[in-house]
């Protein structure tokens, strides 16, 4: 998969994932393929926030805003964590729609 997204590109979860909390993360089932994820307290909330689209460049925002962590380090590690998301059918990228 291509991933090279805009940060005005929107990420929604899919709508087929069971999620519970397990510790300070959760585990997440993918009702389509039946695998099982886990995900740590900072890929919970994000998790959580893409629960309705939201762009990359709000979701690394947010991130930001609530854990102490260095921009450029917040930009990869949420940019990999979605771009898994995405490979594992958990998520959908929208590209923004250019008027």
């Amino acid at each position: 998969m291509n991933w090279n997204p805009s940060e005005h590109d929107t990420v929604s979860a899919i709508k087929d994932a069971v999620a519970c909390q397990f510790g300070d993360g959760l585990a997440l089932l993918n009702l389509k393929s039946n695998i099982y994820y886990s995900l740590n307290g900072v890929g919970a909330f994000i998790w959580e926030l893409i629960q309705e689209p939201k762009t990359i460049g709000d979701i690394r925002g947010a991130v930001l805003e609530r854990y102490n962590v260095d921009a450029e380090r917040c930009k990869a590690d949420v940019d990999a964590l979605l771009k898994g998301m995405a490979e594992n059918g958990l998520a959908r990228l929208q590209h923004e729609a250019l008027v």
